[in-house]
């Protein structure tokens, strides 16, 4: 934003500039209402880590949709709005960690192109995130952006660490994003939703192929020779495994539906929700995340999430 920034904009200037995809824009709103931000997060939480955890949070929030502001005179309110949720959800969070409810209903809920609705802003973020490391950012993508939000616990138990791990490592990638974020405001960035679009094209290409008996053919020219099944942080099969176990379920009349993609440079997450056959509701749990490390293009490494059933989750349907 060439000289605007020195004349100290209005808010709605910033924000009808931000909107038209001026990164630069959407850093100098967030600048300038930083220190109300972290009042409240103060306000909420008390003088402790977790006041400046929640402010970045709300910091990725904002980021992803400054867009919906729908009133430029209230930026303000807004800001500090989405850091007493974020605080909320963090005193919730101590209190006690809740099993991820109905993720079938969470995810209909769920608008992707919300993620990635301010085209600029959006490859901008996804930049940023691809310059960390590729635990970091995996852990990034599956607290900030994959629907099913996974909580700390549930995490910690993907890789198999302490949940104090997971917290260290939110905390460090916050650090190194915000760092990224300001170093490559000025570079052009890929499409993400490019990108986005075609890690869901090759889901749903992956389980047509499942179900037309050519997952073994699909993986073997996708997957790396000596992809890996990960259990926590131990290997606990290979690609024969992952292929018995595929066509395991759809012997039991199990299908998976594709829900959504989120991708980054070795990193992707696609969103399924598991349909159980009618005789046997309770076969599958609701919904599956598959975790998915690349090189070259290639899966080499698995993970899987799977949503836990909760008694609120309908079976009937199932």
């Amino acid at each position: 934003m060439t000289g605007t920034l020195l004349d100290e904009p209005s808010d709605p200037r910033l924000l009808r500039a931000a909107a038209a995809g001026e990164v630069a824009a959407v850093g100098a709103l967030i600048e300038r209402h930083r220190a109300g931000m972290r009042a409240v997060a103060l306000s909420v939480l008390g003088n402790r880590p977790e006041a400046d955890d929640a402010v970045q949070d709300a910091t990725l929030i904002a980021l992803r949709r400054i867009g919906d502001v729908r009133q430029p005179d209230s930026v303000g309110a807004w800001l500090r709005t989405i850091v007493r949720n974020v605080c909320r959800t963090h005193l919730r969070s101590a209190a006690t960690t809740t099993p991820v409810a109905d993720l079938t209903t969470l995810a209909t809920h769920t608008n992707p192109e919300r993620i990635i609705d301010q085209h600029a802003t959006r490859d901008w973020l996804w930049r940023a995130i691809d310059e960390l490391s590729p635990t970091l950012r995996a852990t990034v993508m599956l607290r900030h952006f994959s629907p099913r939000t996974p909580s700390y616990d549930q995490i910690a138990a993907l890789y198999g660490v302490p949940v104090g791990t997971v917290r260290s490592r939110l905390n460090e990638a916050r650090t190194k994003l915000t760092e990224a974020l300001a170093a490559t405001a000025d570079t052009a960035h890929d499409d993400a939703a490019a990108a986005a679009r075609t890690s869901a094209r090759e889901a749903a290409e992956t389980l047509a192929a499942a179900e037309q008996g050519r997952f073994a053919q699909l993986t073997s020219e996708r997957w790396a020779p000596n992809v890996a099944y990960y259990s926590g942080r131990q290997r606990v099969g290979d690609r024969d495994f992952l292929i018995r176990g595929m066509e395991g379920d759809l012997e039991a009349g199990v299908r998976q539906r594709f829900v959504t993609a989120v991708t980054s440079r070795d990193t992707t997450i696609w969103e399924m929700d598991l349909v159980n056959p009618p005789d046997n509701p309770d076969h599958c749990p609701p919904a599956v995340a598959w975790l998915m490390s690349t090189k070259n293009g290639r899966v080499h490494q698995l993970r899987l999430f799977h949503a836990p059933r909760t008694a609120a989750t309908p079976t009937a349907a199932r």
